[in-house]
């Protein structure tokens, strides 16, 4: 077969995705705060990659609501703004409370193990206050149910929206109110391990959202 004029694929698209998630989290956790400017040789220096792959990060960035940029001028951190919020989370509960419904007749005892495995790596985080960990150990409880659905495109929706919504996250656990989460992970074990599949997608919609309290008070 002919070879692709492209060489190194799949290093770039590596480079890309490690570019995407640090400046991802620096949002995330405040490091860079809305209306931050991002500086291509800035960008370089601290991740120490090229501009190529830090501008196709930057792009899918922008897409996910995170980024601003101002062709010709600069790119900047989003404010966070309730509509975007409000919408994202409408998005997200629903895709969330879908993967449920469709999860729950799939799943079995590996599965129920995952989502007791992720929900106590949760809580430990919340203990140590170690909201990144939270996060990741958030994702990995709802992505158990996402995968048992089999549905490729309820992840792809996921990716678009969930950006948006996690500097509240942060927020949201690094505080005791993310405590309350614990509980509702627990009720939605439950509904799956009972195969009632939409008690389990109206547990999970709660569970996303309960983000609500804190968009209310983005005016504030």
């Amino acid at each position: 077969m002919p070879v692709p004029d492209e060489h190194g694929k799949h290093k770039r698209s590596l480079l890309r995705e490690q570019a995407y998630v640090s400046i991802r989290d620096a949002i995330i956790d405040g490091t860079l705060g809305p209306g931050e400017k991002l500086r291509d040789p800035e960008l370089e220096q601290w991740l120490g990659i090229s501009r190529t792959p830090i501008r196709e990060a930057l792009a899918r960035l922008e897409a996910a609501g995170l980024v601003h940029t101002v062709p010709g001028r600069s790119t900047v951190v989003s404010t966070i703004e309730r509509k975007a919020i409000l919408d994202a989370q409408t998005v997200a509960a629903d895709m969330h409370a879908l993967a449920a419904r469709v999860a729950v007749p799939l799943m079995d005892k590996s599965d129920f193990a995952e989502l007791v495995s992720a929900n106590k790596d949760f809580a430990e985080a919340l203990s140590a206050g170690d909201a990144a960990a939270a996060i990741r150990a958030d994702d990995a409880f709802h992505g158990v149910v996402v995968t048992a659905s089999q549905n490729s495109l309820i992840p792809a929706v996921l990716e678009q929206v969930t950006p948006v919504l996690r500097r509240l996250e942060f927020l949201r656990f690094s505080s005791l109110s993310g405590r309350q989460s614990i509980a509702q992970h627990k009720k939605i074990i439950d509904y799956c391990r009972k195969g009632d599949a939409e008690a389990a997608a109206e547990a999970t919609r709660q569970n996303w959202e309960t983000l609500t309290l804190l968009i209310e008070h983005l005016d504030d």
